[in-house]
């Protein structure tokens, strides 16, 4: 992929894939003030043409994003931090819902974390920024799976070293490292969990001015998931 250019069209909703068709998502670790500006995240719009953009460590400037390529944003600062969670798209959203994560209660802790919910296509996709405790992230990923229900994609940096395994959840994301710290071997810190879902394609893209790659997925409810649901939405009593 070419680097991230600064081309000036918009982008629309209407060209986009149909309703039926597997769902186009990247997430991007964006590095706050000194990573990925507002005009590389402009610019990946343009390039990979996502239904839904996921961003981590979002500043407010993000908020002007769709001034730049329509469509619709969301940004949920987190608490004590200049950034938050994000999500655009060029579909109608609604709302997402925040979901306050479990924190420590160790002395010098860091302010408590959050997670994003949005709700699109029978899907709910959750962003989320986990903290870097091994323990504590992982629980944090399990008190937001006890939450969800049906077809389900939780997505975004993980911070997590190993693997990550949750009841009904599988790790459909990219398998290529996404973070390359300074001194440190490669780490996948940016992961994709999914329960009622098929990845027919995932990608690490090129990092750009963050220190973390985008990753790309297109996914769909595999067809049991979407049998239960319609057979679930015709009962009658």
């Amino acid at each position: 992929m070419q680097p991230y250019g600064n081309s000036a069209h918009r982008v629309s909703g209407h060209d986009f894939l149909p309703s039926d068709g597997p769902l186009r998502v990247v997430s991007w670790n964006l590095l706050r003030r000194v990573g990925a500006n507002l005009a590389d995240v402009a610019a990946l719009v343009r390039q990979q043409r996502p239904d839904m953009l996921l961003l981590q460590e979002a500043t407010q400037e993000m908020e002007d994003l769709s001034d730049l390529v329509g469509g619709h944003l969301f940004r949920e600062p987190m608490e004590g931090r200049i950034y938050g969670l994000a999500v655009w798209s060029p579909h109608s959203l609604a709302r997402p819902r925040t979901l306050r994560l479990p924190a420590s209660t160790l002395p010098g802790r860091v302010p408590p974390r959050i997670a994003q919910i949005v709700n699109f296509r029978g899907i709910s996709f959750v962003n989320v920024h986990l903290t870097h405790g091994q323990f504590l992230n992982r629980w944090q990923l399990l008190h937001i799976t006890r939450r969800l229900r049906g077809p389900s994609a939780i997505i975004g940096d993980f911070n997590a070293v190993g693997p990550t395994r949750l009841p009904n959840f599988r790790d459909i994301g990219p398998r290529e490292p996404t973070h390359y710290p300074s001194n440190i071997v490669p780490l996948r810190l940016d992961r994709c969990l999914a329960q009622g879902l098929h990845c027919s394609a995932a990608e690490v893209l090129e990092r750009g001015a963050s220190d973390h790659h985008p990753i790309v997925l297109e996914l769909g409810i595999q067809a049991t998931a979407k049998s239960r649901r319609f057979a679930g939405a015709s009962s009658g009593p």
